[in-house]
């Protein structure tokens, strides 16, 4: 009995003793971990965040009528160009019955005044002459009818106005002809022949007739969440680029950032406006879309690393990288960190541009492996 537990005994340790040898020899057979190195470069880079928005004229203007009534001729269309006081519609009044039939009376009652100082101004006039009553009296009754004369015409102009939007003597200032207030483009013409119109009051924005807008100086319209806001500010460069106008990047200035913010789908976000400043020759409609990168920071021409090469100590949390001293050795570097676009940063001290940095990411190779 105890020499078959002998024999047990000896077979599990020379079991034990054949298996070490063969994984040690296994072990001796496995490739080397090799890490790969990366040397700096020198790179231009730029952070920045991207809004997005559309192309807008920097001011719109609103053109409505001072009087309701029925469009009768539109004289210009969407892209016109058009300067101050020109032409854009004639209005044909639709006079209110209320208001002309007052006028009317108005216009009764003066004549009724008038006749009565006609007669007046005649009786005194022949006392005047034949001396019985004094200068003065007669200046008086003179003015008396004077006054009543232009009661009348008053009342009479006033009913034309009620009656056709106009008057003998208002020229361009008559109500009925609509007139442009600014040079620039019509961006929109939104009624056409026939629309009745509305004026602009106290209690009514009035119907627009056109829309028109200098397209020489256009803005950048755009939001950005409240993660990035906090980033911008005012004077800061934008790159717009516009989907419709391929291969081509304009040029502008961040001049507005909205001090409150929207709530959209859950998200705040704030409106902020650029202006354009290199347009060239190159024609931009209102409206269209655009992207805006807004550059938070540029260094160029400056040594730079990926990203991914850099490392931090666990307590202090400065950055570091590991560079090449030998075959397969490395050696800590401090290293001083500059701007990021989150895959390269710029390193402003403690690396040149010969050394050569470990690449975090080793490989076994298979023949031969250039370093």
């Amino acid at each position: 009995m105890k020499r078959a537990l002998t024999i047990i005994v000896l077979v599990i340790i020379a079991i034990a003793f054949v298996g070490s040898l063969y994984y040690l020899y296994q072990k001796n057979q496995e490739s080397p971990v090799v890490y790969t190195t990366l040397k700096p470069s020198t790179e231009t880079i730029v952070k920045e965040t991207v809004a997005t928005g559309s192309i807008v004229p920097k001011e719109e203007i609103l053109i409505k009528p001072n009087i309701s009534g029925i469009i009768d001729k539109i004289y210009i269309k969407a892209g016109d160009t058009i300067s101050v006081n020109d032409l854009i519609a004639q209005l044909k009044v639709v006079p209110n019955v209320s208001n002309l039939a007052s006028s009317k009376n108005q216009i009764t009652s003066a004549k009724i005044a008038l006749d009565n100082q006609t007669k007046s101004y005649n009786r005194q006039k022949e006392l005047y002459d034949k001396g019985v009553i004094s200068a003065n009296e007669f200046d008086q009754a003179e003015v008396a009818y004077q006054q009543a004369q232009q009661t009348y015409n008053a009342a009479q102009q006033t009913y034309e106005i009620i009656k056709t939007g106009t008057s003998r003597g208002l020229d361009n200032a008559a109500n009925t002809q609509i007139r442009s207030t600014i040079s620039g483009m019509v961006l929109e013409v939104p009624v056409k022949e026939g629309n009745q119109v509305i004026e602009a009051n106290n209690f009514n924005e009035g119907t627009t007739i056109a829309t028109l807008a200098n397209v020489d100086k256009m803005i950048f319209e755009g939001k950005v969440d409240e993660s990035e806001v906090g980033k911008i500010k005012e004077g800061l460069p934008l790159e717009i680029t516009i989907g419709a106008i391929e291969n081509k990047k304009f040029d502008a200035v961040l001049d507005y950032i909205a001090p409150k913010g929207l709530d959209e789908n859950g998200a705040i976000q704030f409106e902020i406006e650029g202006t354009l400043t290199n347009r060239d020759t190159t024609f931009i409609r209102s409206g269209l879309s655009a992207n805006a990168s807004i550059i938070l920071a540029k260094a160029e021409d400056v040594l730079a690393i990926k990203e991914s090469l850099v490392q931090f100590d666990d307590k202090t949390k400065k950055p570091y990288v590991e560079v090449k001293t030998g075959e397969q050795e490395f050696e800590r570097r401090d290293i001083e960190l500059g701007i990021s676009d989150g895959i390269q940063v710029e390193v402003k001290s403690g690396l040149s541009k010969e050394d050569e940095i470990k690449v975090w990411n080793p490989v076994k190779p298979t023949g031969n492996f250039n370093q």
